[in-house]
């Protein structure tokens, strides 16, 4: 029962980071149960280095949330800068 719980509340998360991203409509409901568990999990983890503890359901919500949307930030950022395509070396196409 808990994963269950776990994907609804990762599902809310990312389709509310997609939302403050403006990138709704750029994501499918997997990637936005993906992006709200471990987007949710890097800003707990860093809120715990900062110091930051959740003081209740809604901070708790908020760091869920900036985390989520951090990654998608840095997933569009990587896009966009071309990390994601595979590097072309044009020494190896004959022409």
């Amino acid at each position: 029962m808990d994963i269950i719980v776990s994907l609804i509340i990762g599902a809310v998360v990312g389709w509310l980071a997609s939302l403050v991203m403006k990138t709704n409509a750029q994501m499918g409901t997997i990637a936005n149960v993906v992006v709200g568990i471990v987007g949710s999990a890097l800003g707990f983890w860093l809120a715990g280095i900062l110091g930051l503890a959740a003081g209740g359901p809604i901070m708790a919500w908020l760091i869920a949330i900036a985390g989520a949307c951090g990654l998608i930030a840095l997933m569009f950022y990587s896009r966009r800068k071309g990390y994601d395509e595979p590097a072309r070396n044009d020494r190896t196409r004959r022409e």
